[in-house]
């Protein structure tokens, strides 16, 4: 039996929570290539490319997008309570205004799993995890919240101004 969602806003469709999170993916992935490239020459300029089998550019560049992300997260929600996926995709969290550490909480569950995508072995339980806060959205009904929302006291709704 489904639960009726509280009064008050209306909560954000997992969908449209997955094209904010996709459309931020594409800028912060467009970060990493170039951050990549970069290391990449550095690297094979000062003879360290081979080391640890040629996979240390990706895994500075995942560290280092990985946690541009989860910085840029924690400052947008705390300053304006939405990404710019969710500006463009009109959703935002309830309520508005939290305080910075809930906020870093959120931040620290989701996205930050994102900076151990870029080591072997270790991406594959990162990714897992990643998944699985995506599930718990889907079948968190009617709220559609993951983890991340429950630690943080937090909920996507619809930005209907």
């Amino acid at each position: 039996m489904a639960r009726t969602p509280p009064p008050g806003p209306v909560p954000a469709e997992w969908w449209e929570r997955l094209a904010a999170r996709l459309i931020e993916a594409l800028v912060f992935g467009v970060f990493y290539y170039i951050l990549f490239i970069a290391l990449w020459g550095i690297f094979r300029t000062v003879g360290m490319l081979e080391m640890f089998g040629g996979r240390l550019p990706g895994v500075f560049s995942w560290s280092a997008a990985g946690a541009a992300y989860a910085g840029y997260d924690w400052w947008a929600h705390s300053r304006y309570g939405r990404t710019f996926g969710k500006a463009i995709m009109r959703i935002r969290l309830e309520p508005r205004r939290l305080p910075a550490r809930a906020l870093l909480k959120r931040a620290t569950v989701y996205p930050a799993p994102l900076m151990l995508m870029g080591i072997p072995v270790v991406n594959l339980a990162a990714g897992m995890l990643l998944f699985g806060l995506g599930l718990l959205i889907l079948i968190d009904k009617p709220l559609e919240r993951g983890p991340h929302d429950r630690l943080a006291g937090t909920r996507a709704v619809k930005d209907l101004r």
